[in-house]
């Protein structure tokens, strides 16, 4: 019988068809779950969520969370928060806002958190001496070295800001881009160290910090926001941690910035309308190079324009990032289109890395100057 079907070739190859159908044909038992399925499950949750890393640096340990693919033909988006916020609760609004995808699924995104300042982490003992401003800058190229970064946008608000020009006015080689939340450039002068020394003896931490988050108004409002914040920074377990970064940052020094000596890089200032630093901004400003620099200011943004105006600063940041040459095939967004024509010129007249505009967020027409390295006041 097997001579006679090994004689037979269609016998034989009907055999063969039937021994490979029934291999194929093996459905998943109930409730089995499918392993493909699942390893992409957890891909997508690992890129959401983030890699978490503790970074060894010359003067402590950083806390760092690394989403994307490490893509290095493009500079990684690297973040610090300011005080009393930590990575998730100062940037999770803005990134993870829809039109935000955009730039996520294009750039490498790293946040890292000021010593201490993460989630969980442990308490400093008493007598603990955390690292001044200048030390938090000098402990972000080993952030850089460690991922193997050959260069980063940075984006930092109030504190993250002050640190990321600190390192980049030292590093101008390794930052490509600047985008500047509530910037203060200046030591704490006289009058400011006794109202600190006078609200110290009145106030708790907690409300100090507020007050630095927030404006008079939102204050005064009592807003959802501010609530929320208030509950997470005072029920903090690592409080002691957050007020030993808020007595850090009142010690800053400043950062003497002016035209001959400033960033080598694009820069955007974002503030919002009576934000607390909204002065200081401003001042900020006026001592950059106009034609690298680009100023944001946002109406009804208050004091925390990453969380109250995450589309505006969005559509920002994206234009901001299409001047540098980065992205330029994205789709414009409503706010975009609505001042194409004007902004469009000025790019074509200073080239991909020369830009001087002030973008006002309001609700009336802005108008275009006569040269596009004066200031330019655009309302959206």
């Amino acid at each position: 019988m097997r001579e006679w079907c090994r004689r037979q070739p269609g016998i034989a190859m009907t055999t063969e068809m039937q021994e490979i159908a029934i291999t194929e044909e093996k459905p998943l038992l109930p409730g089995q779950a499918d392993p493909a399925k699942e390893a992409e499950v957890a891909a997508r949750i690992l890129l959401d969520q983030g890699q978490e890393h503790s970074i060894e640096t010359p003067h402590g340990v950083l806390h760092a969370t690394f989403h994307g693919t490490g893509n290095t033909r493009r500079p990684a988006i690297l973040t610090f928060h300011d005080v009393g916020l930590e990575s998730k609760s100062c940037f999770s609004t803005l990134f993870k806002f829809e039109e935000m995808q955009e730039i996520v699924k294009n750039f490498t995104v790293v946040h890292v958190d000021a010593p201490g300042q993460e989630e969980g982490a442990a308490v400093y003992p008493n007598g603990y001496q955390y690292p001044p401003m200048e030390q938090m800058a000098e402990m972000l190229p080993a952030v850089l070295q460690y991922f193997n970064f050959r260069t980063v946008i940075g984006v930092g608000v109030g504190a993250g800001a002050y640190v990321l020009s600190k390192f980049t006015l030292s590093n101008p080689e390794l930052v490509e881009g600047l985008v500047l939340v509530n910037i203060d450039a200046n030591a704490r002068g006289w009058m400011d160290w006794a109202a600190q020394k006078l609200t110290t003896l009145t106030s708790s931490v907690t409300e100090q910090i507020l007050s630095h988050l927030f404006s008079q108004e939102e204050m005064c409002a009592n807003t959802e926001l501010l609530q929320s914040q208030r509950e997470r920074i005072c029920k903090a377990p690592n409080l002691p941690n957050i007020e030993l970064f808020w007595k850090t940052y009142n010690s800053r020094r400043d950062l003497n910035i002016d035209r001959s000596s400033t960033f080598k890089c694009p820069v955007m200032l974002v503030v919002g309308d009576q934000a607390p630093y909204e002065d200081a901004a401003v001042e900020c400003n006026s001592k950059m190079d106009p034609t690298t620099t680009s100023f944001l200011k946002m109406a009804d943004a208050g004091g925390m324009p990453q969380l109250t105006q995450p589309a505006k600063l969005t559509e920002a940041f994206k234009y901001f990032i299409q001047g540098m040459g980065y992205m330029a095939s994205s789709c414009m967004t409503r706010l975009s289109r609505s001042r194409t024509t004007s902004l469009s010129s000025s790019y074509s007249m200073e080239g991909s890395r020369s830009r001087s505009r002030t973008l006002s967020q309001g609700s009336q027409g802005g108008q275009l100057p006569p040269s596009p390295s004066h200031t330019m006041e655009v309302s959206c």
